[in-house]
């Protein structure tokens, strides 16, 4: 086992994996930036280095800085969160040489799979479902052509890409070939390779992924599906386990399918297998994720894995000590993102300093956050605040008590605007409580808020959003 472990994040996550590293007796260091130089995780860590200024390229992102705090510290191993480094296998491999493990994949499986079009391609030799698009780089005349073949609506989507940026969907053939300058571009400016990649967009579709865990000695399991399809600009806001109303056997299948796929690839570690699920309940691959996700407390909820735990002892050289049969899905839980966002201006970023930060409470309520009263929020990194996850013997009442724990949740401040209130719209909505849903649930609820706005106007009377009582 380490005997120190440096978390190369911040906010809530690096909180989190602090918090097991000391119930593992593993010695934390927390890097952080100017910015963040009172934040929780550097309270609560045993250590503490500063790397650099607020903006993140100059300190989480500054992989020098973050392996000459481990050299300094002596820390023997790194986890990266998600985000940042998390992906990068030229930190994974800076690690290697360094002599300090990173926890996560290899850097060569990193680098395979975190380039999408090269995921496809490995994916579709394992025998995962693809939607129709291509597996190699095409000329902007071919990709259209393809586009063409495949029918419309179609989905750019740079091959480096990931977060639910640089993608962008195309409708009809004449948009294409300007879409298809625009995301290149995009993809350029955001991760520096222009390399992009087209697929066929499905209508109504709903995000389903995989959580797996592969050991070094070949052995992988997953521990059940979540459901991601509450989206904004293809950003999750609202996921839960298990997927509800999914047709019988499929999760299984599903999960089958990501542990060949993540072996074939030679993955270790913790990541996840993105699918999208169409109505008539065919599955097809999207993405592998190297890396913990924002999600996996609700995964932790209804297994009683600590997912983080499990990252580490992998990544120490252990063996999983759990099998496939000895993984259980029980009960249903749910993750809310509570974001700093305005969400009637396209959920536009809402920094601004905390006055009250209450959390609620009760049985089977949890909150993994880094905020308090007077907590500055800083504009220059991710608006989550906070994850609030519940539990319950079944979905009604885990959507119950979600409504509740929300209800119950303060926060306000000088200009902190946030997700909480529109996430009970979503929570209320019929297509929600019946779990007919789809990643369109989020658009169409924005779509149904304008509307009533402008009729609103048109009567000259002023448009309230919906309010629920403090």
């Amino acid at each position: 086992m380490f005997e120190k472990i440096l978390i190369a994040n911040r906010g809530e996550i690096a909180l989190r994996v602090a918090r097991t590293c000391r119930e593992l007796g593993v010695r934390t260091v927390a890097v952080h930036s100017v910015a963040d130089a009172e934040s929780a995780v550097v309270q609560f860590a045993d250590e503490s280095v500063q790397i650099g200024p607020a903006a993140a390229k100059r300190s989480y992102l500054n992989a020098a800085a973050v392996l000459a705090a481990a050299e300094t510290t002596g820390a023997d191993a790194i986890h990266p969160g998600y985000g940042f480094l998390s992906e990068s296998p030229d930190f994974a491999d800076a690690c290697r040489a360094a002599g300090v493990t990173l926890i996560g994949p290899p850097a060569d499986v990193m680098a395979q799979l975190g380039d999408k079009q090269s995921a496809r391609t490995l994916m579709a030799k394992a025998g995962l479902p693809l939607l129709p698009g291509s597996l190699d780089p095409l000329e902007p005349e071919d990709a259209h052509a393809l586009a063409d073949s495949i029918g419309y609506p179609v989905i750019i989507k740079a091959a480096a890409g990931g977060g639910g940026r640089g993608m962008q969907v195309v409708r009809d053939s004449a948009a294409f070939p300007r879409a298809y300058q625009e995301t290149r571009a995009t993809a350029r400016m955001l991760f520096g390779d222009s390399r992009v990649y087209l697929e066929k967009y499905l209508e109504g579709a709903r995000h389903v992924e995989i959580q797996v865990l592969c050991d070094g000695y070949g052995n992988g399991v997953h521990l059940g599906e979540r459901d991601c399809s509450v989206q904004r600009r293809h950003q999750k806001l609202i996921e839960e386990s298990p997927a509800p109303r999914l047709p019988e056997g499929l999760a299984a299948r599903m999960g089958k399918s990501a542990v060949d796929g993540v072996l074939e690839a030679g993955y270790v570690g913790a990541g996840t297998v993105e699918f999208l699920v169409d109505r008539q309940g065919n599955y097809y691959f999207m993405e592998v994720n190297c890396r913990i996700q924002v999600e996996h407390p609700v995964t932790e909820m209804v297994t009683g894995i600590d997912l983080v735990a499990e990252q580490i002892h992998i990544a120490a050289g252990q063996s999983l000590t759990i099998a496939q049969r000895d993984i259980f899905l029980r009960g249903a839980a749910i993750e809310c993102r509570i974001n700093a966002e305005y969400p009637a201006a396209e959920f536009a970023p809402a920094p601004g300093i905390v006055a009250e930060f209450t959390p609620p409470g009760g049985p089977f309520v949890r909150v993994d956050t880094h905020v308090h009263a007077g907590y500055s929020i800083p504009p220059h990194y991710d608006s989550l605040l906070a994850k609030l996850i519940v539990w319950a013997p079944d979905r009604d009442q885990a959507l119950a008590r979600m409504r509740r724990a929300l209800a119950e949740f303060r926060i306000s401040g000088t200009r902190v605007e946030t997700t909480r209130d529109f996430l009970r719209e979503v929570l209320d909505h019929p297509a929600m409580r019946s779990a007919t849903h789809s990643t369109a649930l989020v658009d169409e609820l924005l779509r149904a808020d304008q509307a009533g706005s402008a009729r609103a106007a048109r009567n000259s009377a002023e448009y309230q959003p919906i309010r629920y009582p403090a």
